[in-house]
């Protein structure tokens, strides 16, 4: 039996994972990333539009600051997220770009003086301040008042996880490629690691610690066609289903993005619509205007997906072999801004469709994209339900997307949330609590355990094969669980994966019966885990009799803020189940800085809850009284929800921006 102790094992080297052993190696405490593939291979690199941070440095950010980025992520969540959460992250998203920009992301920076700019089809010229220049810039995003995604070209993920990598190797973080975690290791409610797969040699390793954090991103690849890497496939969300111990949230959250690449499903980035890209139909027709007068082509991601579907039913699609398109058009640009700030657009254009897209239009349509479901945290990152065990980034539901992310959110969270969660696990690393008092027997258990599931693999004869499984569960999600829903649909989807979870106990792994190197028993293992992490999804969606922010009901259409406010939590506590346990976890809204309120986009279709209206009037008054008497924004938000002590000491400070000057205080 091989243990490797260490005080945190890290299950995920992208942006999330990476934070988090830079953060508790500056604490002092030693850490272990167990990645997939070398970190730089990590899917964070595919992001592509920018991250969010109100910094109101350009011109078209002014004005923007902590208060407007925290009302736009609420609204964009479709009020399902924790606010308190919410403030958390915008308060330090512009501290960790700050951070970013000393470790070496080469963020693009604003230049002083007119510049021309596309708004709403029209050049525009936009005049940037001199004391400006020099500072980080922005560009607009579907669903914020302001510019505030801060990019570097449409390579942002790729510049962020390189400095991040440099980072740890720097730090002399200890990170373990090509390792897969097959199991947690737990005793008593409590987390002590994990049972780990060498995919090169097939060893099975255990790592024992003494807090555990899963960084392993969403669990895009159980649908058929997704932006996702093919990594992302829910590893980490279904160790903690597997514990029996540990809840998911919200798993029926699934986000669609508006603009992939017809057939494969790459995505283009937001910024080729936030840069001033059109959405075009079958006739040239921009037809976004006729469904969102406002926002347009930027309204929040959810809405533009359901319009962008709801077009093409009426027949305003392009036939195609691969079926029905729409166009996007960011030829109105001009090749300068394109081969400048749309670089990786312009080489998967080149690449995948053999088109330049500054001269032709994009074929695109709405594709799986994020996962705002994930393995349930307290503010701190650490699971509800098993100590020990940490999650961040989008393997998480921490929950500050609720039922819909913003763009630019989710590559702001996994530095903030890891930045964060960091300083929480050292916190708990420097108390007596993380001592580890598990006993080797149990850990050879979970050893025991594991080899002999790989066992039972290897050794089936005549038995069902994964891929064809896979498959079918990948097509029942895509055409049952997409992006418009309905009940009849999610039952059958619900019975025929539960039907699918029972064959994939008869797994055979007929291809190759090698312990190393093999993909088919690779993905024998990984497709029970994922029909799992499917059953979660579709069950979620099934019981969740209503429509918020991207889970779309056309049988229940309205926001049911009277039975619906509340998160959907998951579990797995018996192996042999075939169904998960779902149960429910209210939202407070007497807590809510921002009660409920209408969203902004179409029709008004919410139930309200009748404690909205009480919670409403409380938020005006504390507000109209505190304004009266002079007080500022910063005291009227800590009345009227505290969240600061909730941050670690060092991170609590304000933000400085050229029009709040530090010291001006």
């Amino acid at each position: 039996m091989k243990v490797i102790y260490t005080d945190v094992l890290i299950i995920g080297g992208g942006l999330a994972g990476l934070r988090v052993a830079t953060g508790v190696k500056e604490r002092g405490h030693d850490a272990v990333v167990l990645s997939l593939v070398p970190p730089k291979r990590s899917h964070s690199a595919a992001a592509q539009g920018g991250m969010q941070a109100s910094l109101a440095n350009s011109k078209m950010g002014e004005g923007d600051n902590e208060d407007v980025h925290f009302e736009d992520t609420i609204k964009g969540s479709d009020w399902g997220a924790d606010q308190v959460v919410a403030r958390m992250f915008t308060h330090c998203a512009p501290k960790a770009i700050r951070e970013l920009a000393h470790w070496g992301v080469p963020w693009t920076r604003v230049k002083r003086g007119d510049r021309q700019s596309i708004i709403n089809a029209q050049k525009v010229t936009i005049t940037e301040k001199d004391e400006a220049h020099g500072l980080i810039t922005a560009r607009d995003f579907g669903g914020t008042k302001k510019w505030r995604t801060c990019y570097t070209s449409d390579g942002t993920g790729h510049s962020m996880l390189y400095a991040m990598d440099n980072k740890a190797h720097e730090d002399k973080v200890e990170i373990h490629e090509r390792l897969e975690a097959m199991a947690l290791i737990h005793e008593n409610g409590r987390c002590y690691g994990a049972v780990a797969r060498n995919l090169m040699s097939g060893e099975l390793v255990a790592y024992v610690s003494k807090a555990t954090t899963v960084a392993t991103g969403g669990y895009g690849r159980i649908y058929e066609v997704s932006t996702n890497a093919i990594i992302c496939q829910g590893t980490g969300q279904a160790l903690a289903l597997e514990s029996g111990v540990a809840t998911l949230g919200n798993m029926e959250a699934i986000q669609f993005h508006p603009t992939a690449i017809v057939p494969v499903g790459i995505l283009t980035t937001e910024g080729c619509r936030g840069d001033g890209g059109l959405l075009l139909d079958k006739d040239g027709y921009r037809f976004m205007p006729d469904y969102e007068p406002d926002k347009k082509e930027l309204a929040s991601r959810d809405v533009v997906s359901r319009r962008m579907t709801e077009h093409m039913r009426k027949g305003k699609g392009v036939k195609s072999r691969y079926g029905d398109h729409l166009w996007l058009d960011i030829t109105i640009l001009g090749r300068e801004h394109i081969e400048k700030n749309l670089r990786e657009v312009k080489e998967i254009c080149e690449n995948f469709l053999g088109i330049d897209p500054a001269e032709e239009w994009i074929p695109v349509r709405p594709t799986q994209h994020y996962s705002m479901g994930g393995i349930r945290t307290k503010y701190t990152g650490e699971s509800q339900t098993l100590k020990g065990l940490y999650s961040c980034g989008e393997a998480a539901c921490w929950d500050m997307h609720g039922f819909n992310r913003l763009g630019g959110n989710s590559v702001s969270e996994t530095v903030v949330s890891g930045m964060l969660v960091a300083e929480y696990i050292s916190d708990f690393l420097d108390t007596p609590d993380s001592d580890i008092t598990i006993h080797t027997k149990k850990v050879s258990e979970f050893l025991k355990q594991e080899q002999d599931k790989l066992d039972k693999l290897l050794s089936n004869h005549g038995g069902e094969d994964a891929y064809v499984l896979r498959r079918r569960m990948e097509k029942i999600m895509m055409e049952k669980v997409g992006i418009f829903r309905n009940g009849k649909d999610l039952k059958e989807a619900v019975d025929e994966l539960e039907e699918l979870l029972i064959r994939s106990k008869n797994i055979d792994v007929f291809r190759s019966k090698s312990r190393a190197a093999n993909p088919a028993l690779v993905n024998a293992y990984r497709t029970q885990k994922m029909i799992r992490v499917a059953l979660t999804v579709a069950m979620g969606a099934y019981l969740r009799e209503e429509s918020r922010g991207a889970h779309s009901r056309e049988d229940f259409p309205e926001r049911n803020d009277e039975k619906w406010l509340k998160r959907t939590i998951t579990s797995w506590p018996d192996p042999e189940q075939t169904l998960p346990t779902v149960t429910y976890e209210d939202i407070d809204i007497s807590e809510m800085e921002m009660p409920p309120g209408f969203r902004g986009y179409g029709k008004d279709m919410t139930i309200h809850n009748e404690l909205t209206k009480d919670a409403q009037e409380r938020v005006d008054s504390i507000r109209a009284k505190m304004e009266a008497e002079g007080k500022n924004r910063f005291e009227i938000q800590e009345v009227l929800m505290p969240f600061k002590d909730k941050l670690p000491k060092k991170y609590q400070g304000r933000n400085e921006r050229l029009n709040e000057r530090l010291e001006n205080e």
